[in-house]
């Protein structure tokens, strides 16, 4: 009977799966019920994650070689059966440098794991779900991909993933598959946080004071957008990209007017 309900599982790979939102969203999948894949560059804390969750397995895998992708869609779904949802959520960052001051290695870098990367995961796996009819794909963007930012190389490589997401949705659609993007503003991953423990402005800014809700995103919060949008409760969704980011793109224009204005009690109404 146990056997029989694992093999009932909805089989779900995620790339990017050993840290920070990826690992969230391991675990937020594994708890809906997910049989999930965690892939990482890093494969000890990829299969750190999946140690953690119920029936998941954590592998090696580089998002830029295209032909180990290969091997390991043929090798997941052979050892498991056919992959129902992808989620990418692998990324390079950058600092935030002048244009002259970022080197084309730099650059290429940003572009071969974010674009490049998500590009061939998304073909790799998307075409396998397309010939059998069926299948879910998010993609992890940004919110630097929908605004100017001073990060020219991550914030172009995040609005081509939400482009590619758009092209993707297009071409899949008649083939029962959905293609969607999650764009998240600043969220406590573990980078961000070690800035907060040692006192210091990740980029120089106080993200908190820019968001519409005061603060910044937990991983889980990212994780739960991600799984909804892979489920069949979003089955008439694909071509969107959803924005998880506290109303960092809400409250932008509200600085002109000098930034939002705190909520207005009740004591303080009367």
């Amino acid at each position: 009977m146990e056997e029989a309900m694992m093999q009932q599982k909805k089989i779900a790979v995620v790339i990017g799966g050993g840290n920070g939102i990826g690992a969230a969203t391991v675990k937020v999948m594994a708890g809906r019920g997910w049989r999930v894949v965690a892939a990482d560059i890093d494969a000890d804390a990829a299969r750190a994650v999946a140690s953690e969750q119920a029936d998941c397995m954590g592998i090696a895998l580089d998002v830029t070689d295209a032909e180990a992708m290969t091997e390991a869609a043929s090798r997941i779904e052979a050892e498991l059966g056919p992959v129902s949802a992808l989620v990418v959520s692998s990324g390079a960052f950058q600092e935030s440098l002048p244009p002259h001051r970022m080197t084309d290695d730099a650059w290429s870098r940003v572009m071969q794991v974010n674009l490049d990367g998500t590009w061939q995961a998304n073909r790799i796996f998307g075409t396998r779900m397309a010939e059998r009819g069926a299948g879910s794909i998010v993609n992890i963007a940004s919110v630097t991909g929908l605004f100017s930012s001073p990060l020219v190389a991550y914030g172009t490589s995040k609005a081509a993933v939400i482009g590619l997401t758009r092209n993707l949705s297009g071409e899949w659609g008649r083939s029962g598959v959905r293609v969607n993007s999650v764009s998240p503003g600043v969220t406590l991953v573990e980078r961000i946080l070690k800035h907060r423990r040692q006192g210091t402005r990740y980029y120089g800014g106080d993200f908190d004071t820019h968001a519409a809700m005061g603060r910044s995103v937990e991983p889980v919060e990212v994780a739960e957008a991600v799984e909804f949008l892979a489920s069949d409760r979003a089955s008439a969704i694909t071509g969107i990209d959803l924005p998880v980011d506290c109303g960092w793109l809400t409250a932008a224009p509200w600085e002109m007017f000098g930034g939002c204005r705190p909520a207005v009690n009740a004591e303080a109404a009367k």
